[in-house]
């Protein structure tokens, strides 16, 4: 067994492809130290800087004085405190649904739903790029899967002309796709569920908290929320906190809570997230600001580099890809952005299909123009040096 493993470890070395932890010792949304250094934070998912907002401390340490530091069950047993009841409340109350569930991360919650809600008797339809807790549920729950070609609606109208008309069929996307930051043509994606009788889910992880009147998500931008079933996203992201949340009908709730075993068989939430999620939730849908500041970020960074020549892919929003090709390449131009300050991850296979190795920025409303333009300098100075765009 070691043997077997060194070598694929080795094998993964030789590829370019083996990771490493770096150590972050502080932050303070814009900036932070890793690896002993500080640097511009492009890479996390601290959208609207809300993770290092003093409310939501002041809101969790509370919760934690009061109901303690560990749930010290599942909510089924006695996990199930009333901060959960008031978050989800809010909740429902944000999303305007029926009913919500919290869960304990955005893996767990897609890994959970996909493989309770349909099984060997169902068939699938999932997008080319969704994200990897898609992908294991729709493995675990042993159901006919099919794949479509990212964002094609013809592919995937053809593959559910050819599946069963007496079989259950579950569609299933990301909202905006976290390695290349465009987004799922929700309304054609719509017509087709409701053409060939499917139940549709959208994953709202990395949209929730930025779009929609008061932040509830790329499907309530396109006022889709009566048409879509299932409606799952996270805390982690734009708001800053942690865990992941469904909402729907109260049918769907009902049933999760019996049959999700990756929610009947874990550890609830610890009290401090709660008392953060419920104050984060408030927060969200009153600040606006923070969504403007965000957006106008994303514009200009995106329209920059592409000015400079760099391929950002189809991104059109705050997930802004440099797509470079090579791992090695992509290696260098990472450890050189953070020579020069910048914390820029290298996303390499199997994140993304081979030979489309990026470096992935996330922005913030938290970062300054001055600070993005100060990024752009560097970048540009390391992508001519490299020689991916010209001099």
């Amino acid at each position: 067994m070691k043997n077997h493993i060194q070598s694929v470890l080795h094998q993964l070395e030789q590829k370019t492809q083996k990771r490493m932890l770096k150590n972050v010792s502080s932050s303070d949304g814009a900036w932070i130290v890793m690896n002993g250094r500080k640097m511009l934070n492009l890479a996390s998912n601290n959208y609207l800087g809300l993770a290092n907002d003093e409310r939501l401390i002041k809101a969790g340490c509370q919760a934690m004085r009061t109901y303690g530091a560990g749930a010290t069950a599942s909510r089924l047993i006695v996990g199930n405190y009333e901060l959960y009841t008031r978050a989800e409340e809010a909740l429902k109350k944000w999303k305007k649904a029926e009913a919500a569930l919290i869960f304990n991360s955005g893996y767990t919650a897609n890994l959970g739903i996909i493989a309770s809600l349909i099984g060997r008797d169902d068939i699938v339809f999932s997008d080319w790029l969704n994200h990897a807790s898609i992908i294991d549920g729709i493995r675990l729950s042993k159901a006919e899967r099919y794949r479509y070609r990212h964002n094609d609606l013809d592919h995937l109208e053809s593959l559910l002309k050819q599946a069963s008309p007496h079989k259950r069929k579950l569609i299933v996307t990301d909202s905006i796709f976290s390695m290349d930051g465009d987004i799922a043509q929700l309304e054609g994606l719509v017509t087709l569920k409701k053409r060939y009788n499917a139940i549709l889910m959208v994953d709202e992880a990395h949209s929730s908290g930025i779009y929609g009147k008061r932040g509830e998500g790329l499907v309530h931008h396109f006022h889709l929320q009566d048409e879509v079933d299932i409606q799952m996203g996270t805390f982690s992201k734009a708001l800053g906190c942690f865990g992941a949340y469904v909402t729907g009908e109260q049918w769907l709730i009902d049933y999760l809570m019996n049959t999700m075993r990756s929610f009947i068989f874990t550890t609830a939430l610890p009290p401090a997230v709660l008392g953060a999620i419920e104050k984060s939730i408030e927060i969200v849908q009153q600040e606006h600001a923070r969504r403007q500041t965000l957006q106008v970020h994303s514009h200009y960074f995106r329209d920059e580099l592409q000015k400079l020549g760099f391929d950002i892919g189809k991104s059109t929003t705050h997930i802004v890809p440099i797509i470079i090709g090579s791992n090695e390449q992509t290696v260098q131009m990472s450890e050189r952005l953070q020579e020069h300050g910048i914390a820029a991850v290298a996303i390499r296979p199997p994140t993304v299909p081979e030979g489309t190795s990026r470096i992935r920025f996330s922005l913030s409303s938290s970062l300054t123009k001055e600070e993005l333009d100060w990024a752009l300098e560097r970048i540009a100075e390391v992508g001519r040096e490299m020689g991916l765009i010209a001099s």
